[in-house]
């Protein structure tokens, strides 16, 4: 054999045959948890933990205009291999998923880790029945807090009040203080406060820093009021099933170790953060900082806030979800924050 064919041979060796190819969309390309966490693992973590055997394809679904309840729909139709969203964005396809991110329930990372932990199961099984996919992720926005323009000192001001929620649950539980929850797109919210179509809006500190809603809103209240606004992260369950276990195991431990576990790492801290860049509390490391009031959440605010979450709230979704999941929530979730619901 010449010396150019041993060349050849060894090269081929030393390359991998047959590469995966990954197309995957991700979450808000505007936002810290994509730009901070998501592309860098997909587009350099994981093709490096995989010696070139995985090459990553990254857009988003802004990018693609994909409406954000199409996200998971178009997945399990495998029409890309991997994508990510809020949770949120698909209780119309499953109101049983509302119970990974339930608001008011949660005040730390560290608690709202451990209720998404104790929900994963649930959340597993509702992915593979619902759109055909397998959870790699769930990772955190920053707690879901309230922008207003307009004054308040406390949560009963909201009461009349129009208000943006973040998701179903925020909404039901917005009514249920007797504000209006008003259907608003992320990327429509500035304008709606600006011209009053809502007084308050519902989105993550850092999220409605990073688009500019401290110059359309006066007053932050950062009551938990939108839950933590998990986003999973699935891919296609055929294409799963086509990988062979050394990759699916590798896929895995990278993703828990290089995206889920840094991205929940960093989220209490970004939340101190974030309020101090809004309203100029504090050191902001994110850029310069902003004068928003900040409304001092009073544990009278916490606990009215919480009894209608347990009275009202909770049966409601428990009505919608059924019996199998309310059932499940309670021994999985319910277990870990204390709060066993029933249906109305």
């Amino acid at each position: 054999m010449n010396k150019s064919v041993l060349m050849m041979t060894a090269a081929l060796i030393a390359s991998p045959a047959l590469a995966e190819d990954l197309s995957v969309v991700g979450s808000w390309s505007s936002l810290p948890l994509h730009n901070e966490y998501e592309a860098p693992f997909w587009t350099e973590t994981l093709p490096a933990a995989s010696n070139g055997e995985i090459n990553v394809n990254l857009t988003t679904h802004n990018q693609m205009n994909l409406g954000v309840g199409d996200v998971y729909r178009l997945l399990g139709d495998g029409v890309y291999d991997v994508g990510m969203t809020v949770a949120d964005y698909a209780v119309a396809d499953a109101p049983e998923l509302e119970g990974l991110d339930v608001p008011l329930i949660a005040m730390t990372a560290d608690e709202a880790r451990a209720m998404v932990d104790a929900a994963r199961p649930m959340v597993t099984d509702i992915f593979h029945d619902r759109f055909n996919s397998h959870v790699l992720a769930i990772a955190p926005y920053p707690p879901q807090v309230v922008f207003c323009n307009h004054e308040i000192s406390s949560l009963d001001d909201l009461q009349g009040l129009k208000v943006r929620a973040s998701g179903r649950m925020t909404a039901k539980f917005l009514e249920a203080l007797g504000a209006e929850g008003v259907n608003v797109s992320f990327a429509e919210v500035p304008g709606a406060l600006q011209k009053g179509v809502v007084d308050c809006a519902v989105t993550g500190a850092g999220s409605g820093y990073s688009a500019g809603w401290w110059e359309v809103s006066t007053h932050l209240l950062p009551i938990p009021l939108g839950g933590w606004d998990s986003v999973v992260t699935a891919m296609n369950l055929d294409k799963w099933n086509s990988l062979s276990e050394d990759m699916q195991t590798l896929i895995q431990e990278q993703i828990t170790s290089g995206f889920e576990d840094p991205a929940w790492a960093s989220a209490q801290g970004a939340l101190d953060n974030d309020i101090a860049c809004l309203t100029g509390t504090g050191e902001c490391a994110s850029g310069e900082a902003r004068s928003m009031t900040l409304v001092e959440v009073s544990q009278a605010d916490f606990d009215k806030a919480r009894g209608i979450l347990e009275s009202e709230v909770l049966p409601e979704w428990a009505e919608r979800a059924g019996e199998e999941w309310t059932a499940r929530w309670n021994d999985s979730v319910g277990k870990v924050v204390g709060v066993t619901v029933s249906a109305n």
